[in-house]
């Protein structure tokens, strides 16, 4: 380990940015490639590229963080651009998430895009989302914030409508696009109302500031707070801004429905954490604690109680990333000041675990798409006989959704839910589980569809999509293994979420 954080620290510090700029150069190489040879016949070549890039961004982002890189133990966070982004081990935690996720959505898009003519196109967006995600970790500034959140959303609104001879997808990227600009205009206001109460945009001054009360402007502060709340909560299809999310992800390519599910939401979150935790004191003239813990209550409860109902396995699982945003939110609802850290981490650790297992269903429904299988449980029924690693895998990824042992998502909760009672929320703790057991319900019902129904038909499943296939088992074996190997994941996570606590 010596020599490795040796070689991290004598590098420059523009450097640490690392991570973010091998997944935003991949995107710009796919525009030069697509603009030389707009007719290429290689998509190998395309998929090939963008995959070495993410996986480039997740090495470096793993060196990084295992080197110790931004952390307290070689003298903190770096800062850079007159302190508007700051990479410590936070950013690098959740950069490494994304990359992960990047990379599995391209590996499995490879197939699903078959007889698609714009492969590069979709790439370098996904590709440059992932980038804008990237920056809103590393964040240290409402404008870079703003600035990083756009960089995210506007190549998930073409991601969402780029089928465009798809009605439902197009219509689902419409609607997705004027939510997303008034909860971005929404998202503004309130940073300007913040910056007029503090005269700052960079977040450790904007913390000092509120701390200081600044007499006669709390209250605008106060309202600028909750008007940022609410961007945070549309990024992350939090209700009451989560209208969106089950539209969007039922008519949107499934590969994309995984990459904005999973990797969008944990960088809505990744954001939420560092703007609440580092420029808003519990004390800024609202109680933003308590408007988290109505929000992870409703949250999880509305989402899971929508999901239990649905017909659609697709829009199921958009309903279920719904409930799973409930329980991240426990992160910041049971946040309590300088003992915060660890349900923090917990937090981060249940996104990391949720990226593997919730990319991994939504790329399952993109193998049965892929093969024409219908959408609803009744059309899954008894495809168990025909592909049986595939449905082991979403077996898999349900059960660690509701959460059971031994599957990672056991662990992540168990976490989450104890980080809860021990900074004094028990009821919190208490509601997300009895939602937690809910969940199995419609989790099983795939399950049960899969093995134990009969098929009303025959299956025409064609040809084996091997990349796709390959996308979905590394998901399912990822999921496993993060049992065995959480502690250094909760380890990792909680260490580097309580270096973020003022």
């Amino acid at each position: 380990m010596e020599p490795l954080l040796m070689q991290a620290d004598q590098l420059p510090q523009w450097t640490a940015l690392a991570p973010a700029l091998a997944l935003g150069l991949t995107g710009l190489l796919l525009i030069l490639i697509d603009s030389v040879d707009p007719d290429s016949s290689r998509p190998a070549l395309l998929a090939g590229i963008a995959t070495v890039g993410s996986l480039a961004s997740l090495g470096l982002a793993g060196w990084f963080l295992s080197a110790g890189t931004g952390q307290a133990g070689t003298g903190g966070g770096i800062s850079l651009f007159g302190d508007a982004l700051v990479v410590d081990g936070m950013a690098l935690f959740f950069q490494a998430l994304f990359a992960s996720v990047t990379a599995l959505v391209v590996v499995a898009s490879y197939d699903y895009l078959h007889d698609h003519p714009h492969r590069a196109e979709f790439y370098s967006l996904v590709l440059f989302a992932a980038t804008g995600m990237a920056l809103m970790a590393a964040a240290n500034s409402l404008a870079v914030a703003f600035i990083a959140l756009e960089l995210a959303s506007l190549p998930s609104y073409a991601l969402v409508a780029f089928l465009k001879r798809d009605a439902g997808s197009v219509e689902a990227g419409l609607k997705y696009f004027l939510i997303g600009a008034l909860s971005s205009s929404v998202f503004a206001f309130g940073i300007s109302l913040v910056y007029a109460a503090t005269g700052s945009l960079l977040l450790p001054d904007v913390y000092a500031a509120l701390s200081g009360g600044v007499e006669g402007l709390t209250g605008v502060a106060a309202v600028g707070i909750l008007m940022v709340a609410g961007g945070f909560a549309f990024k992350t299809a939090s209700v009451p801004f989560h209208f969106w999310a089950p539209e969007a992800y039922e008519g949107a390519p499934a590969p994309v429905s995984a990459f904005l599910s999973s990797a969008s939401k944990a960088a809505g979150f990744a954001l939420a954490f560092r703007v609440f935790v580092v420029g808003f004191p519990l004390d800024a003239g609202i109680d933003w604690v308590l408007l988290f813990q109505v929000l992870a209550v409703v949250t999880m409860t509305l989402g899971n109680f929508a999901a239990a109902t649905q017909e659609e396995v697709k829009r199921m699982l958009a309903y279920s990333s719904i409930g799973h945003a409930g329980y991240a939110l426990i992160g910041l609802a049971a946040f309590s000041g300088g003992a915060g850290g660890d349900v923090l981490g917990a937090s981060m650790a249940h996104l990391l675990v949720y990226g593997f297992m919730n990319t991994g269903a939504f790329l399952f429904v993109a193998l049965a798409e892929h093969w024409g299988v219908g959408r609803t449980f009744d059309d899954y029924a008894g495809l168990a006989s025909r592909a049986p690693m595939a449905s082991v895998a979403m077996s898999v990824f349900m059960f660690s959704l509701a959460g059971l042992p031994p599957f990672g998502g056991f662990f992540s909760k168990y976490f989450l839910f104890m980080g809860a009672i021990d900074a004094g929320f028990w009821w919190l703790a208490a509601v997300g589980a009895i939602n937690s057991a809910l969940s199995l319900f419609y989790y099983s019902r795939v399950v049960k569809a899969l093995w134990l129904n009969d098929a009303v038909g025959e299956f025409e499943l064609g040809s084996t999509p091997t990349a796709l296939y390959a996308a979905i088992v590394f998901a399912a074996v990822a999921t496993v293994l993060l049992l065995p190997g959480f502690a250094p994941v909760i380890e990792t996570a909680q260490s580097v979420a309580t270096t973020i606590v003022p």
